[in-house]
This record gives structure tokens, sequence and C-alpha cells, in this order.
């Protein structure tokens, strides 16, 4: 059934859909500035999204003043996403890769530079390197520095792990401080540069960054482990070692039950960083920017929750539903949100913990402080994403699919009125759109069960 299941989910996706193509319609002008906006879509996962949907709210008028630092995100991520495919090419040669890497900050001001690598879209993102540089070149001197300095910073540690393997817990942290905590490092000092946030530590903005970074080592691992033309191995051995000779041996079956405690193991240490991710988002004043932050770190505790105890891991990718994923991104609006989902996630997880795992009583003990966190708030909801079933009919979904389709009908035919008046055409449609889907959301409590 997925989300026909869950009328709720249905009504987050419609109204996601419909953001996406707001967002298209909005692609600016520039080519440099329109490659941009378009590439963020296609080599980013769930980061693009969280973009779409603040990029339609400061479209409404939400966030004025978050506009600016959208445009800065946008670049900031698609600098680094670039270094990463250099770093992630392993066809690259080690005495060709490391000083890319390293002097990667100084290409970012040539707009003639380019190095061909990667698939797919990472490899379009390469060859066309002079659009990112352009528009980078527009930004302002603070932001220009700021992102260079994190760029500089992240390529040497990146250069470093290409000549060492993550041994250690503590190399472990090490790398992903390089890859994710100093962009952790980087956002803060562009929300600061807004005027809206103070600067926030960086023991908490490396948290912000090491959280998700964890969670997505985690949930990667078949792809990693089975990369070509050789493998990437970022679990640290101290932890795989405990269970098997080698790394890949848990992508078979008859080694499930070693893999399965050794993935506890992986995601009982990313829980560490979750309290310091629920103070520093508690301490964002501007909405848009907080809904940035905390969007992905919800998804990385609802990714947490799924893997954990989760054979599945070796055997593709497991992540959160979409429908699931597009409620997050609608519903999450304030930190009373944020405690509530970090709650239930967590109260999911704990339920799937085997008292005969190794791991058993830490990672209860930190399930538990991160429960007592969000409870000491004050601000959990009473109901949240009934992660256990939709509180829903699923017979009743078909009348609500047959709404949504009468409601597209009504945009098709207001759409035509407007785009044959003098007005402007994209803002008209954007804000009639964004008003005909939110009617879907009174439908809801029709489909309510009764207790």
């Amino acid at each position: 059934m997925g989300a026909l299941s869950r009328p709720e989910e249905v009504v987050a996706l419609v109204k996601l859909r419909v953001a996406a193509g707001q967002l298209k319609r909005q692609i600016p002008p520039e080519e440099h500035w329109a490659f941009a906006y378009s590439m963020l879509q296609k080599v980013s996962r769930s980061f693009a999204l969280v973009i779409q949907q603040l990029g339609t709210e400061c479209l409404r008028g939400v966030s004025k003043t978050a506009v600016v630092a959208i445009a800065q995100v946008c670049i900031f991520y698609l600098v680094l996403r670039a270094l990463d495919t250099v770093e992630d090419d392993t066809s690259i040669p080690t005495d060709v890769k490391v000083p890319i890497l390293q002097e990667f900050y100084r290409h970012i001001y040539d707009p003639n530079w380019h190095y061909s690598c990667g698939t797919n879209n990472y490899r379009v993102l390469m060859d066309n390197f002079h659009h990112v540089s352009t528009a980078f070149l527009e930004l302002g001197e603070g932001y220009q520095k700021a992102i260079e300095e994190i760029t500089r910073r992240m390529g040497a540690g990146m250069a470093k792990f290409i000549c060492k393997e993550v041994e250690t817990v503590d190399d472990y942290d090490e790398y992903c401080h390089y890859v994710a905590g100093l962009v952790g490092y980087g956002l803060s000092r562009l929300f600061h540069a807004t005027g809206t946030e103070d600067l926030a530590p960086d023991s908490l903005s490396n948290s912000m960054g090491l959280f998700l970074q964890k969670t997505n080592i985690i949930r990667d691992y078949l792809e990693d482990i089975n990369e070509i033309p050789r493998s990437r191995m970022f679990w640290p051995r101290d932890i795989w070692s405990k269970y098997a000779d080698k790394l890949e041996d848990f992508k078979y079956e008859e080694n499930s039950e070693k893999g399965v405690q050794c993935l506890n193991d992986m995601v009982t240490n990313a829980l560490i960083h979750a309290e310091d991710c629920l103070q520093y988002m508690s301490a964002l004043k501007d909405h848009t920017i907080f809904r940035f932050c905390a969007i992905p770190q919800i998804m990385a505790i609802g990714t947490c929750a799924f893997c954990y105890n989760n054979v599945n891991v070796f055997r593709g990718v497991v992540k959160m539903r979409r429908g699931l994923t597009a409620r997050v991104i609608y519903e999450t609006d304030s930190m009373s949100d944020v405690y509530t989902a970090f709650y239930e996630f967590s109260l999911l997880l704990e339920s799937k913990i085997d008292d005969n795992d190794p791991n058993a009583a830490l990672t209860r003990k930190r399930v538990d402080s991160i429960k007592q966190t969000c409870k000491s708030s004050g601000l959990l909801k009473r109901r949240g994403y009934h992660l256990d079933k939709s509180p829903y009919k699923p017979m009743l979904v078909s009348p609500i699919i047959f709404k949504i389709v009468l409601i597209f009908c009504s945009i098709i035919s207001q759409v035509v009125s407007v785009i044959s008046s003098d007005h402007d055409c994209s803002s008209a449609v954007g804000y009639y759109i964004w008003g005909t889907v939110y009617q879907v959301k009174p439908l809801l409590p029709f489909f309510h069960m009764e207790t």
C-alpha cells in the first residue's frame, strides 16, 4: 500500500511536488545562476528538497532576510559537492588527486578552471564548474572568504585521508570533521553573516555535521563497499574488526548476525551527537534558517532509527519513506516539532534494541538521554508522525486522491486565465497553487479513525 495507506503522507507528497514545480519556474535568468540552481536538484539528495521548500518560503515572503543566505548556501554546497566529487572518484591516481584537493580553494576563484571527473550529473557539474565560479565571484567578500576557508581546510583533510585509512574512532571523528563538521562551521558563519544569528560554538556546529555524515556513512555501506574500481571504506577498523576479518564480509548473508551487531555499534556511535544538535537548533532565531537546519537533522535521526538492527543496510539502501520525508519537510516548523520528532524516532529505535546485542546497554543509555532532553524541554506534542500506523483509514484514500485531481483541474483552469492576463505570471501562479494545495489539509479530519 505504501503512501496509499497513509493519507497524510499523500497530501505532503502532493504539496512537495507542487513546490518543486513552482521552484523550477523561479530559476534565475542568468546562465550561471540558472545552472547552479538546476544542478543543485541533480547532485544533492534530501538537501535539494529542503532548498526547494526554503526557496518557496522566501518567495512567499516568509523570511526575506534569509533569501541571501539561501543563495550563499547553494553555491557553498556546489563548491563542496565538486570537491567531494574529486575525492570520491577512485579512478583518479593519488598523485593527481591530492594536489587538486589541496588547491581546490584557489580554483573556485578561476572561472576558466575545470577538471573532468565523476559520473553522470557529477561530471556535468565538474565540466561546467565555471558557472559555479562565476556565481561565487558575485557573492559578497565576506561570504567568499568563509567559503574559501572551509574549502581549504576540507580539501586538506580529504587529502590526508586519501593516504590514510580510518583505523580508530578518533580517525573516524577526524575524517567526519573534515568532510562535514567543517560544513557546520561554514554554515554557522554564513548564518551569522546575515545578521540574524549568533555565532554558534564550534563544538555544536561540528556535531551538526558529524551526525549527518555518520548517518550517511552507515546508510551507504553497500554503495561504498561496491565502489568501482575500488571500495571506499569509512567504517572505523576499531569498530568493524570486533565483528569480522574484513569490512566487506558483512555484505554476505552468512555474516548477517555479526553485520547487524556492527551496524548497531555504528548507530550507537552516531547517537552521541544528537543532543548537541538539539542544543544548536534551539538557539536559532530566523525561521527559514531554523527549518534549513532542522529538516536534515530529523531525517538523520529517522534514518538511524530505520537502519538500526536492520540487515537490509547490507542488501541495499535503507531510507525513510518519501511520504514521511515530505511530512518532515512540511511539518517542521518549531523546536516543538523537532523535539517531538527526535522523541518519536528514539522510541522507534528503542523498540528495536535486542537485549542480546553487545551494545544494547549503551544504545539504550544514549536513547534514554535523547528522550529525556526532549521531555525536559516541555515542548513535546501529543501527536507526531504515528510511525506505527496512520490515524486515518486507508480505505478512504481514494476519495482524497479524487479530491486532489479535482483541485488540480481547477489549478489548470486558473493558470490559463492568469497566463492570458498582463500580470506577473510566475508570482500569481505560485501564490495561487500554494493557496489551492493547502485546501487539501482540512480534508484529513474526515478520515480520522474512531477511538
